[in-house]
């Protein structure tokens, strides 16, 4: 299922960069590595509270 994904997410960054330029290739980066870590938390692989508390 990960390369058919990586495949996707390639294409739609090609895509962005094709036709939207830089600005829009950026935008695009940023959003899909914020959605995979929101996916890789709900599915309870990662801890997002281990990155945003404070440690003493």
């Amino acid at each position: 299922m990960w390369p058919v994904v990586g495949l996707a997410f390639g294409t739609v960054l090609g895509l962005a960069g094709a036709f939207g330029g830089f600005g829009a290739f950026a935008l695009v980066l940023v959003l899909g590595a914020i959605g995979f870590l929101v996916g890789r938390a709900f599915e309870g692989e990662i801890d997002l509270a281990e990155l945003f508390t404070r440690r003493r």
